[in-house]
C-alpha cells in the first residue's frame, strides 16, 4: 500500500494544519567562527534554581523582579536572596553535569551570569551568537529580555546594537534541560541529557548592511556549474554582492532583490571534494560594506536503485555511528581537539563516513570531518516516541531540522540529511515524518534524505524491509540488533534481507555491548569475546545483502546514558562503543576495521 494511502484522516488533519509553518524564514549569521566577534566563553556565575524561584513568585507567577536582573543590595536592610557574585561557577562552553558533582543527574533550570565590558565599533551591528543551549533559554542583557530559544543543539542569535554599555553589561541565561513529554527529544531517551551553555558564545560585530547568510554549491542538473545565493540584511542602496573563487579565477556580480537576496550561478569545473581528494575552496563574498571568507567543496550525491552515487559514481559507506560526548574525560565535546580524536578514530577504523547521531553535532566537529574527508549523516532528535499527533511537537522538531539545515548548507561532507530514528509506525508518524521529510527538500534539494528504522517484518531467517516510511526517503537506514536484543549471534549470520524499495540501504546500527577488558568464552554477555562474536556474524549478515550501500555500526566510543544500570559493567554507560570512554579498543574494533578493509 503506497505511504500516502496509509494517512488517516488525521494525518491529513495533522498536514493541514501544518503546511502553513513551510515558509519559515530562519537566518543565521553563517560561518560565526570567520566574522569579528568577541567570544564570551570562559568562566560564568551560576545559581542552581531547581523550583525556579528565580523566575517565579509563590503564585507561580512570572516575577518583573526575577534572577535576569542581577539586582545588588543598595542597603543594609534590602531584602535580596540571590547572588551570582557569590555564588558558584561553571565554564563554557560545557555541561554541569561533569563540571559539578551534585548536578550529576540533575534536570532543571540552572541561572548563568557574565560580566563584560564591550566598545561598539561606530556603525556597526551586534549580534549575540549561541552555539546551543540545552535545553530552553531565556536570554536576558542588563535585565532586558531578549528572547528564548527551543532545542539543545543547534544555534541562535539576537540582535543586542542598542541595549550594550561600554563598561559593566550582565548577561544572564536562564537554563533549563527538564524533559518534557511535548519535546523534541521527549522523555524517553537513551543518551545523556547534558545542561548548560553547551557550546560558544560570542559576541559578533557587522556592518549595518551585511552579509546574513549564502549558499555555494555545485548545480545538480550541471556539474559544471557553481550556483546559490546571497542574503543581505538589508535592501537599500548598496544592492551588489560579488561572489569569488580565487583559485578557480572565477568572480560574479549580482544584485540583490527587495528582499535583499541574490541569486546567481557561473560556470566553472572545480575538483570534486570526496573522501580520497576532500578538496575546499576559499571563497570570497564581498558588498559594498562587508566581506566574508569560507572554505566550501563541491560535489554531487543521488541514489540510483540501491546505489548512491557520490559525483556519479558508486560509493559504499564505511562508517560508524558517534554520540557527542568527549573521549576521556566524558561530558558534552567542547573543544576541537575532542573532535579530531573522535574523527582520528573512525578513521583509524577505516571509515569514510559517520553517522552524528542522534541530533545535530557542532559545526566545529561537522567542518573537522570535512577536512578529513568523511562523508557525514547529520540527524535532528526525532527519537521513538515523541507526540506525533502534537501540532507544537511537530513545529519544534521542523524549526529544529531548519536551524540544522541552515547552518550546515554549505558542508560539502554532509550527504544525508536524517529526519528520525527509531520510531513507531502510526498514521500519525507517517504524516510527520513526512512533512518533514517536505520541508527538508523545500530547504535542500541537493541531499539525500533518509531516517533510521527499527521496523522489519519476516519469520524466521528473514527480514523485509516495508516501513511505509521507505517510500518517502532516499535512502533507508535500518537499526537492526541481531544477536543482542534478539537471538543468539550464530543465528544472525544466515538472515536474508529483502525489501520493498528500490532504494538504497544503510545498516544504521548494528551492535552489542561489551565492558573493555572483560574477557569470556564467545557466549559470555558482556565480554568483549561476545561482541566481537556479534560483529562476526552481523558481517556475514551483511556482506549477502545485495542492496546494502553502507553501515554505521553503534557506536565508535562508550557514552553515558542513565538508562544503563548495571553496576559491575555499564555504570551509566551504554558499553556498545568499539572503544571505551578511555580510548581503549576492543577486540570488535579490529573485526569491524578487518571488514572495512576488503571492501573496495
Amino acid at each position: 500500500m503506497k505511504f500516502i494511502q496509509l494517512i488517516t484522516t488525521m494525518g491529513l488533519i495533522l498536514f493541514a494544519l501544518i503546511g502553513f509553518a513551510q515558509d519559515t524564514d530562519v537566518r543565521l549569521l553563517q560561518n560565526p567562527e570567520a566574522r569579528n566577534r568577541t567570544t564570551l566563553n570562559g568562566l560564568w556565575q551560576i545559581i542552581v534554581d531547581p523550583l525556579e524561584n528565580g523566575y517565579y513568585n509563590h503564585r507561580y507567577q512570572p516575577k518583573d523582579n526575577g534572577y535576569f536582573q542581577n539586582t545588588k543590595m543598595k542597603s543594609t536592610s534590602d531584602l535580596i536572596e540571590y547572588d551570582f557574585d557569590t555564588d558558584m561557577e561553571l565554564m563554557v562552553p560545557g555541561d554541569w553535569n561533569t563540571q559539578m558533582d551534585k548536578l550529576y543527574y540533575y534536570e532543571g533550570t540552572v541561572w548563568y551570569k557574565r560580566s563584560f565590558d564591550f566598545d561598539s565599533r561606530e556603525g556597526q551591528l551586534t549580534y549575540l551568537y549561541f552555539g546551543a543551549v540545552n535545553y530552553e533559554a531565556k536570554v536576558y542583557l542588563n535585565g532586558e529580555y531578549l528572547g528564548s530559544h527551543v532545542g539543545g543543539y543547534t544555534p541562535f542569535q539576537f540582535e543586542v546594537t542598542g541595549l550594550l554599555k561600554k563598561k559593566d553589561n550582565f548577561l544572564v541565561v536562564k537554563v533549563d534541560n527538564k524533559r518534557k513529554r511535548e519535546a523534541v527529544p521527549t522523555v524517553n531517551t537513551d543518551w545523556w541529557n547534558y545542561g548548560g551553555i553547551t557550546r560558544s558564545v560570542h559576541l559578533i560585530q557587522v556592518p549595518e548592511q551585511h552579509i546574513m547568510d549564502y549558499e555555494v554549491r555545485l548545480s545538480k542538473e550541471n556539474r559544471n556549474t557553481i550556483e546559490g545565493w546571497v542574503a543581505l540584511s538589508s535592501a537599500n542602496s548598496n544592492k551588489e554582492v560579488t561572489i569569488s573563487i580565487p583559485e578557480l579565477k572565477k568572480s560574479v556580480t549580482v544584485e540583490v532583490d527587495e528582499k535583499g537576496i541574490a541569486n546567481y550561478n557561473f560556470p566553472a569545473k572545480p575538483q570534486l571534494w570526496n573522501p580520497d581528494n576532500p578538496k575546499l575552496y576559499q571563497i570570497r563574498i564581498s558588498s559594498a560594506t562587508d566581506q566574508i571568507e569560507d572554505k566550501i567543496g563541491f560535489r554531487t550525491i543521488e541514489t540510483k536503485g540501491s546505489d548512491i552515487l557520490l559525483n556519479g559514481e558508486k560509493v559504499f559507506l564505511k562508517g560508524i555511528s558517534i554520540h557527542e560526548e568527549a573521549p576521556f574525560k566524558t561530558g558534552r565535546v567542547t573543544t576541537v581537539e575532542e573532535c579530531r580524536i573522535l574523527l582520528n578514530w573512525a578513521k583509524e577504523l577505516g571509515c569514510n563516513f559517520i553517522r552524528l547521531a542522534h541530533y545535530p553535532h557542532s559545526e566545529t566537529m561537522v567542518r573537522e570531518a570535512e577536512k578529513m574527508g568523511l562523508m557525514v549523516w547529520s540527524e535532528i532528535p526525532v527519537y521513538w516516541t515523541i507526540l506525533y499527533d502534537d501540532l507544537n511537537t511537530y513545529q519544534n522538531a521542523e524549526n529544529q531540522l531548519t536551524e540544522m539545515i541552515v547552518r550546515d548548507k554549505n558542508r560539502a561532507a554532509i550527504l544525508l540529511w536524517s529526519i528520525a530514528n527509531e520510531t513507531p509506525v502510526s498514521d500519525s508518524r507517517n504524516a510527520f515524518l513526512g512533512n518533514l521529510a517536505k520541508k527538508a527538500r523545500a530547504l535542500d534539494n541537493s541531499r539525500l534524505i533518509t531516517a533510521a528504522l527499527d521496523t522489519q517484518s519476516g519469520g524466521q531467517g528473514e527480514r523485509i524491509i516495508d516501513d511505509p516510511l521507505g517510500e518517502v526517503v532516499d535512502v533507508i537506514g535500518v537499526n537492526n540488533y541481531c544477536g543482542w536484543y534478539s537471538g543468539e549471534p550464530s543465528s544472525c549470520a544466515g538472515i536474508q534481507w529483502r525489501t520493498e524499495y528500490d532504494k538504497p540501504m544503510i545498516m544504521s546500527e548494528v551492535g552489542g555491548g561489551a565492558l573493555q577488558g572483560y574477557h569470556g568464552e564467545a557466549n559470555e554477555r558482556w565480554t568483549e569475546e561476545y561482541q566481537d562474536d556479534v560483529y562476526r556474524n552481523n558481517i556475514e549478515m551483511m556482506s549477502n545483502i545485495d542492496f546494502l550501500s553502507g553501515t554505521s555500526p553503534w557506536i565508535l566510543m562508550d557514552f553515558r546514558s542513565p538508562r544503563r544500570h548495571l553496576k559491575k559493567i555499564q555504570k551509566d554507560f551504554n558499553r556498545k562503543g568499539l572503544i571505551s570512554e578511555q580510548g581503549e579498543k576492543k577486540k570488535a574494533f579490529y573485526t569491524l576495521q578487518d571488514y572495512y578493509k576488503k571492501i573496495k
